[in-house]
């Protein structure tokens, strides 16, 4: 563990906004940086930046300790739930096409592509799509699937040179340990005028500021808590027009919900979850926005 400025803004300034929950000592596992790991209301100390408002976590792992945990990664529920995240992406990028425009064959680098479900529904849209991801398990089952998928991260040599019209990084940037360096190496991967889109949580949400410390979205692999306002700051500030930022929903099979819900509340979740499993309903899409998940559109100046 290691104490860190503020990536946004510089400042060593903060205030502890929520303790950690987490014991901080403890050997950091692959287990805890699944994409469905349910470890809610376990984490790092949150804490808020003075200077510009951001909040994150501090101290945390050193660079090269998340990216080797990430590496190791193996997540078999997420293959088990990719029905759901089917369905988010292929509205995700409907969505993104109004901002973008169509397909065309033009150039798409998803960041942080996990299993490659995005690459893959990009590509039957008639994207030229690729994707990067640090996981090896995940990397070779996006390789199964014919899939064009880089193992690593933005600095992978595969990516050189390349120039890409859209670059992706849906819920990516909150695991990342310096977004604005992240950023900056996507902006050198862009043509002209080319388009960031940036999905995540918001910090600044209603929901989130109901929920207070049991916000699902608190959990140890995320680092980085960002509102509206400061994503849009971060791109402007990294050199782009940004063209919308909204409210975005997701898919989830009703069963996958209930037993996450039964971690965060109980009683009621599991009640739900019981009823859902003796009535085989667990396959079901439920289309989800509690207003708390946003995306953001970029695109770069000249």
């Amino acid at each position: 563990m290691h104490a860190v400025p503020c990536v946004l803004c510089g400042s060593p300034s903060f205030d502890v906004v929520y303790p950690a929950t987490m014991d901080a000592g403890a050997p950091l596992k692959a287990e805890a940086f699944l994409c469905t790991a349910g470890d809610y209301g376990n984490h790092l100390p949150i804490v808020r930046c003075r200077v510009c408002g951001h909040f994150y976590t501090n101290p945390r792992w050193t660079a090269e300790e998340i990216l080797s945990t990430y590496e190791d990664v193996e997540d078999e529920s997420y293959v088990r739930e990719e029905g759901g995240r089917i369905l988010t992406f292929r509205r995700r990028l409907k969505e993104m096409e109004r901002v973008t425009g169509p397909a065309a064959g033009r150039s798409l680098l998803d960041v942080g592509t996990y299993t490659g479900v995005f690459v893959q529904e990009a590509v039957q849209r008639g994207w030229n799509a690729v994707g990067v991801e640090p996981s090896r398990w995940c990397v070779d089952l996006a390789h199964s699937r014919g899939l064009t998928v880089f193992q690593g991260t933005l600095d992978s040599p595969e990516l050189r040179g390349r120039q890409f019209d859209v670059i992706t990084l849906w819920d990516v940037i909150e695991h990342m340990d310096d977004p604005s360096a992240e950023i900056e190496k996507a902006t050198a991967l862009l043509a002209s005028h080319g388009y960031l889109v940036v999905h995540t949580m918001d910090i600044g949400s209603l929901m989130a500021k109901i929920m207070g410390s049991r916000w699902p979205w608190f959990l140890g692999m995320h680092l980085h808590f960002f509102s509206r306002r400061s994503l849009s700051d971060l791109l402007r500030r990294s050199g782009y027009d940004v063209l919308k930022a909204q409210a975005s929903g997701r898919y989830l099979r009703l069963g996958y919900f209930t037993r996450n819900l039964a971690t965060l509340f109980p009683f009621p979740g599991k009640l739900l979850s019981s009823i859902v499993r003796a009535l085989r309903l667990g396959g079901i899409p439920l289309r989800l926005n509690f207003g708390d998940l946003m995306t953001v559109y970029g695109r770069k100046k000249v």
